[in-house]
Formats: structure tokens, sequence, C-alpha cells
């Protein structure tokens, strides 16, 4: 018979646990409830390394190399602010602040031998379906915690714009701001100089009439409502506040050369960014040229994959001591991710392939209980050695350490679709 007590959302909650069973982050510490399991974060800050980040190069080092063919880690390990965890020689300016951040070394999915697929599942949390656009992390995020500032964008986004970032079924009103250039800012919301104020007051007002005009005539469609709504938005973005965050000169010398290259001066960016209002800012990794691969390891990438990790070690340590200083830490999350790791083994070039079984991605701020290495992997940071933390179970982590109810649904019209595909957040971290 059927029980009209067991709605939809309760058989959710209990199928997701079944699901979990076996995971680390479906065993809660003693006393330790679902309704704990919530942060209190304001802001994200992720840092893509898009590519495949070696975890057995950066955050979970094994025995060292002797040479091509013996598998192994790249560079010796040092010691780290977290008790028994060893991270690369190269992440020096890292490894004692790591007291503020969480290694997830066991992390894994199934996608293995497509870079794209591989970053979809990283950015949305599930595969890609036929029938249904997902929204992405970043969009989920906006769309779930009300916005602080109507000027500044809520989503930034500095990297490739590809589908996995993209606002899904949710709508343009929850998509990002692109970003190219860390200096000017977007071309598109400057007043070009031959176009003089009156002229632009003329062309804004002439704007309105079509615009409302337009919407008036389009009423019942809600795509359309959607995008006007979105453009109003861009028109608020041209004001001085979200102009004046690339003002980088204004920052002083020595905390600019801290941060680092281009890489480290978007996340200062970010930095600036976060202190207007910003909820969510996806900075990418993406300078192929640093070694010729990026992150991407095959063959001669791998010779200067310390250039990377080094460049990376720069713009990171610099962002949580620069957070902190501000008392911004607590309220900022700062996810390190990576759609897959790397093996232990060399290819025929001296490079390393892909490997989705077991790598790591890193958590720092959020007010979460830091300090702390999840999962551990075999003598070659191959396989987890006991319970692991799957995809969607990372996405439940990252929305209960912003306070957002990873237990909720959206809709996709009238398809309820659960926040995350059943993941539990890792509980070690909370309460």
């Amino acid at each position: 018979m059927r029980d009209e007590r067991f709605d939809r959302r309760r058989f959710l909650k209990t199928a997701a646990s079944a699901a979990a069973v076996g995971s680390l982050s479906a065993q809660p510490a003693r006393g330790t409830h679902e309704s704990d399991l919530s942060g209190s974060a304001e802001h994200c800050v992720m840092l893509w390394l898009g590519g495949g980040a070696a975890q057995i190069d950066t955050f979970d080092p094994k025995r060292q190399s002797t040479g091509r063919k013996d598998p192994g880690s790249a560079y010796a390990s040092i010691p780290s602010a977290i008790h028994d965890a060893q991270v690369s020689e190269h992440l020096v300016r890292t490894a004692p602040l790591l007291d503020r951040a969480v290694l997830v070394r066991s992390l894994h999915h199934d996608e293995i031998d497509e870079h794209a697929a591989a970053s979809y599942r990283l950015h949305v949390g599930r595969p890609t379906s036929g029938t249904v656009v997902y929204p992405s992390l970043g969009s989920v995020v906006v769309h779930q915690k009300e916005a602080i500032s109507d000027a500044v964008p809520a989503y930034v986004l500095m990297g490739h714009p590809t589908p996995g970032r993209s606002p899904g079924f949710l709508g343009p009103n929850y998509g990002f701001v692109y970003l190219t250039d860390t200096v000017s800012g977007p071309k598109g919301l400057v007043r070009p100089r031959r176009v003089s104020e009156e002229r632009y007051r003329r062309r804004l007002r002439l704007l309105e009439a079509a615009k409302t005009k337009f919407a008036a005539d389009n009423a019942d469609d809600r795509l359309i409502a959607d995008y006007v709504q979105a453009a109003e938005q861009g028109l608020r973005l041209t004001g001085a506040e979200f102009l004046s965050a690339f003002e980088l000169d204004r920052e002083p010398a020595a905390l600019r050369e801290a941060y680092g290259d281009e890489f480290g001066q978007r996340c200062l960016l970010a930095r600036r960014l976060i202190e207007r209002g910003s909820r969510f800012i996806e900075v990418s990794f993406n300078m192929g040229f640093v070694n010729g691969t990026g992150w991407d390891t095959h063959n001669d990438g791998q010779q200067k994959q310390h250039l990377l990790i080094q460049s990376f070690d720069r713009a990171f340590s610099t962002l949580i001591t620069d957070l902190e200083e501000r008392k911004l830490l607590d309220k900022t999350l700062i996810v390190v991710a990576t759609e897959f790791g790397r093996p232990a083994q060399f290819d025929a070039g001296g490079g390393r392939g892909h490997h989705a079984d077991a790598f790591t991605c890193v958590l720092a701020g959020g007010g979460l209980k830091s300090g702390q290495a999840i999962g551990q992997t075999d003598e070659l940071a191959m396989q987890a050695e006991g319970p692991r933390v799957s995809v969607p179970d990372w996405f439940a982590t990252i929305y209960a350490a912003l306070g957002i109810d990873y237990t909720s649904e959206l809709y996709f019209g009238e398809r309820p679709v659960p926040l995350t595909d059943r993941g539990s957040p890792i509980a070690q971290l909370f309460g």
C-alpha cells in the first residue's frame, strides 16, 4: 500500500544514503546529524587546473622516481602543516599553510580518456545527458544564494566558456561574465571614447524603449523575459564599482609581485571581486605556454611541470594569506580542482597519461574543519585504500560549505532535479 508520508523528497534522501554506503562521506562521526552538515561561507573561488594535474607530483607524492622506467613522483616531497601529509617540494609556500586547507585524496570518477567529459563532470557534478543541459556549479551557487550586490557580477569566469560552465536549464540570469583581460575588464562594458556622454545616454533611452516594447509584445515568453533581465543586469555592470576592480595597480607592488604571473594576477582580481560582492569566481590556469602543454603533461610537458606547480604555489599561497589578512578566508571557500589525475608510470615520451581512479582536489578556508587529509592512496597514488569520495559527494560538500541545502531540488520545467546526483558531504569537515 502507498504510504502518503513517504514522499519523493524522503525517498531521494533514503536512496542517496543507501547509494553512499561504503563511501567516506556516508560515514559521519558519532553524534553528527545531516542538519549539522552546513557551513557559512559566502563566496567561492574555484582554481581550475585544466588538463589533469598529477596528484603524485603535487598533493599526494610518493617515493621519488629514479628514471623514466621507474614509476613514482617526479620530485622530492616535503612536510606540510597537516600531520603526516607531505606535498611536492615545489609547493614550498603552500605547505606551511595547509592547516587552512583540506586535501581530498580519494576523489574518483569513470571519465578517463576524454578531457571535455571529465571537465564537464567536475563542473556540473554529473555525466553529460542527451535530454537535459544541467547547470554548472557556479550557476547553482548564484541561483541558490541571493546576490550581494547588483554592481558586480555574481558569477565570473576567467577561463574557457565551455558548456560545463553554463547555467543550463536555469537560464541566462544565472550565467557568467566572461573575462579575458585582468587589466581593463570586458570591453563591452566600457563606453568607447568616440561616443560622447550625451550620445551614449540617447542610445540607452532608445534601447530602453525598444526593450520595453519587445518584452511587452512577448510577455508570455519566459526565455525572452530571462534575456531581458540578463541584459538589464549587464547594463548595471557598466558602473564604477565593477570596473574599479580591474585597477590592480592600486594594490601594493609587493603584493602584486607575491601573486606572481598572469594566473596570480587573476587570483588577485578574484580577491578584489570577492570584496565587492561576487559570489562565485572561477580562475582557470590555462596558460599552456609555461611548459608547452599546461597540466595535460603527456610527453615533454612533464619536463617543465615544476614551472606550473611553482606558479600555482605562489598564487594559491598568496590568495590564502591575502584573504586571511582581510578577514575573508572563513567567508570564502577556495576550491582547487582538476578533471582527473595522472598515473605513476611514465609514457614513452617521458610524460604521464590519464588517471581517474584516485586523484586529489583541495578545499581551503570557508570555515571548514581544515588541516586534514581525507582519504589515502596506495604506494603509487593509483588506488584509494579505504573509502572513496565520489564527484556527487564533492559537490555536496561544496554546497554544504556554502550553506546551500544539498538535499534540495531544482526544476527543469516540471521535472524535479536533485541538486546533486545523490551526493553526501564529507562529514569530517563540519561541526
